[in-house]
């Protein structure tokens, strides 16, 4: 079992003691290689459980155990290095406009230390097809080829989970289906568990299991 959630809840606190219940007793579990699909309204959870999964946040209750480690249990040191082993993939790309596509890609290696950013660079762009664009600037690519290029950066790492947020919302309907592709195929190639959260019915149709959030449950 790769990811494990167990009965885990997320609560903010708000002004004058108002708590705002994100999430409630959501419990699931991923196998490797795994394709999810998440669905459900805005503010139903999805982002949250996200975050919770990729380390970006802790629960107010419950257990995430990722590859055999308990969430709760780690430091801050752990966790990063945990996260070393997931990708994010986001709406908004979240890619740095003064850097290339390359040197987007690259950051993310060097921060984690890797000996050899260049010859992987080349290897994920190429397993998402754009490798005549890696010298091109985020202004200069459509949405379709920046959301590409995310996905590369979140492959640079050799990642065993990959967790989408809305990765085609801002997409045409025939970019969003090239997208659903690729991010299929990448899970397949290289035994990555997918985990996206969307709206979109095409993800949903594509994915192994799909799943419904609803006011933080999952129904």
């Amino acid at each position: 079992m790769l990811v494990q959630v167990d009965n885990v809840a997320k609560i903010y606190d708000g002004n004058g003691g108002a708590q705002t219940r994100a999430l409630l007793d959501v419990s699931l579990a991923v196998e490797a290689g795994e394709f999810i699909a998440i669905a459900g309204p805005s503010g139903s959870g999805k982002s949250t459980l996200l975050s919770l999964i990729g380390l970006l946040n802790r629960p107010s209750k419950g257990r995430i155990i990722i590859a055999g480690q308990e969430s709760s249990a780690m430091s801050e040191d752990q966790r990063a290095i945990a996260r070393r082993q997931i990708g994010f993939i986001f709406q908004d790309f979240q890619l740095i406009p003064i850097l290339t596509a390359a040197e987007n890609v690259r950051l993310v290696m060097e921060l984690a230390g890797h000996k050899d950013p260049l010859r992987r660079t080349v290897e994920v762009f190429e397993a998402v097809s754009l490798g005549g664009m890696m010298h091109k600037f985020p202004g200069q690519l459509s949405g379709g080829e920046r959301q590409r290029v995310a996905i590369a950066r979140a492959l640079a790492n050799w990642p065993r989970l990959l967790l989408a947020d809305e990765p085609t919302g801002n997409l045409t309907t025939a970019t969003s289906h090239e997208i659903v592709g690729l991010l299929k195929r990448v899970s397949r190639k290289d035994d990555i568990a997918l985990i996206v959260a969307s709206h979109n019915p095409e993800i949903a149709a594509a994915a192994e299991r799909s799943l419904r959030l609803l006011d933080g449950r999952l129904v």
